[in-house]
């Protein structure tokens, strides 16, 4: 009796492998990204929940923003990319950004980010 072989040839494998290689390059390269992001995210909301930020005008705020990006090495965006308004008496943070990442050659990858501390925001 005889069975077939079944298995993944030497070509396929070849494939497969490129397959991941493809996949764990784009994510080596597209994590510290949103690494960063959730960075940004953090000091907004502590900025928010600080009572001293409550009622400060915009370069009090901006400042702060400053000091704090320095401390968590946020390079994405400056104080001065901050859009700072009030909803009934809350400070409200946010900032758009886009994120270019090249992968290989003339491949890449670009991210639009829009963090924001606006109830229901993303």
């Amino acid at each position: 009796m005889h069975r077939k072989q079944s298995g993944l040839s030497l070509i396929s494998m070849f494939f497969v492998a490129m397959g991941i290689v493809f996949l764990s390059i784009a994510v080596m390269k597209v994590v510290p990204a949103y690494i960063e992001y959730i960075s940004i995210k953090k000091v907004l909301s502590t900025m928010v929940a600080d009572p001293e930020l409550a009622n400060a005008k915009s370069a009090q705020i901006r400042e702060s923003f400053t000091r704090r990006s320095q401390i968590d090495n946020i390079t994405s965006i400056s104080a001065s990319d901050l859009v700072i308004s009030r909803n009934n008496g809350q400070l409200i943070l946010s900032a758009q950004y886009q994120v270019q990442k090249p992968l290989f050659s003339n491949i890449g990858v670009y991210i639009n980010f829009a963090p924001t501390t606006a109830p229901g925001g993303a």
